[in-house]
C-alpha cells in the first residue's frame, strides 16, 4: 500500500484495514519458560485476520479516532499513520506477549478487547494523546 493511494478517497476505516492487513503476527506459546526449547508460533495471521475474527475492528476503530481526535483531527495520510501505526503495534505486541497457542476464539477476543478498553480508558482520563495537551 502506498501513501498516495490512501490520500484519494478511502475513508479511515478502510485506510486502518489496509494497514492491518500488511503484515502476518505470529505469537509464541508464553506458558513455556524453558530457554531450550522454544514453542512454535501459530500460523501467520494478519493483525486484521485478528481483528476479524474477534470483532473488534469498530472498537479498534474508536480508539483510533479518539487518537485523531485528541492530535487535532484529520490533516492527511502522512499524519494518519503516524497516529494509528503505534497504537497498532502496541496491540501486536500485546498479543504477542498474552496469547499462546493453546488460546481459543473468545480468550484472544477478550484480550484485543481489554487492551483496547484500557487504551480508550487512558485517552479520556489523560485528555491527550502521547503527551500532547488538549487545547479545547
Amino acid at each position: 500500500m502506498h501513501m498516495d493511494e490512501t490520500a484519494k478517497g478511502s475513508t479511515s476505516e478502510d485506510t486502518l484495514k489496509e494497514i492491518l492487513n500488511e503484515e502476518p503476527v505470529s505469537y509464541q506459546n508464553t506458558g513455556n519458560h524453558d530457554p531450550v526449547k522454544q514453542p512454535e508460533p501459530l500460523p501467520g495471521m494478519t493483525l486484521e485476520q485478528i481483528i476479524d475474527v474477534t470483532g473488534e475492528f469498530s472498537h479498534l476503530n474508536e480508539l483510533v479516532m479518539l487518537h485523531i481526535e485528541y492530535s487535532g483531527g484529520f490533516i492527511g495520510a502522512d499524519a494518519y499513520f503516524r497516529i494509528v501505526q503505534p497504537i497498532l503495534d502496541l496491540l501486536e505486541i500485546e498479543i504477542r506477549v498474552r496469547c499462546n497457542t493453546a488460546i481459543n476464539l473468545q480468550q484472544m477476543k477478550l484480550v484485543v478487547q481489554d487492551w483496547i478498553d484500557q487504551e480508550i480508558k487512558d485517552v479520556l482520563a489523560n485528555g491527550s494523546v502521547k503527551g500532547q495537551v488538549q487545547n479545547k
